[in-house]
C-alpha cells in the first residue's frame, strides 16, 4: 500500500514539475518575442473602447497577425494579458524578421560549437578511417 502511494505522490510531482516548466518555458519565450518586437520599432498601444479590446481578444494568441486597413499594412503581436498589442508596419515587421534569424542563427551556431567542443576526442586515434571506409563513408574494396 505505501509503494503504490509513494508512487502515486510520485507521479503527482513529476506531472506538476513538468507544468510548471512548460509555463516558464513559454513565458519566456513571449517576453523573448516582445523583446524582439520593441527592438524592431513595434509600438505598444492598449485598446481604448470595448469594440478594440474585442479585436484584441479575436487576435491569435503567440502570432503576429498581419492587418490590411485601407491601403496600409499593419503588423500586429497581441498580448491580451497585459491588455496591450504590438502594432508596426511592414518596416518593423522586416525588422523583427531579421532579428530572429540572427538569433536562430547565434543559437544554432552555440549549439555546433557544444557539439564539436569535445577537441579531445582525438579522432585519428580511433580505429578505422582512411582506407577502412573508402571514399564517400562506404566499406573500401578489398
Amino acid at each position: 500500500m505505501k509503494s503504490t502511494t509513494r508512487l502515486f505522490l510520485s507521479s503527482i510531482a513529476a506531472g506538476c514539475t513538468a507544468l510548471l516548466i512548460s509555463c516558464a518555458s513559454t513565458q519566456t519565450t513571449t517576453q523573448n518575442r516582445e523583446s524582439m518586437l520593441v527592438a524592431s520599432g513595434f509600438k505598444v498601444i492598449a485598446p481604448k473602447t470595448a469594440a478594440q479590446k474585442q479585436k484584441l481578444q479575436n487576435l491569435p494568441a503567440g502570432n503576429v497577425t498581419m492587418i490590411k486597413k485601407g491601403k496600409k499594412t499593419y503588423y500586429v503581436f497581441p498580448d491580451p494579458a497585459h491588455n496591450q498589442a504590438y502594432v508596426g508596419g511592414p518596416k518593423e515587421y522586416r525588422a523583427y524578421q531579421q532579428i530572429r534569424a540572427d538569433k536562430k542563427l547565434a543559437r544554432e551556431d552555440l549549439q555546433e560549437a557544444e557539439m564539436y567542443q569535445d577537441a579531445t576526442m582525438q579522432w585519428s586515434l580511433w580505429e578505422g578511417g582512411e582506407g577502412v571506409w573508402g571514399p564517400m563513408g562506404g566499406p573500401a574494396p578489398f
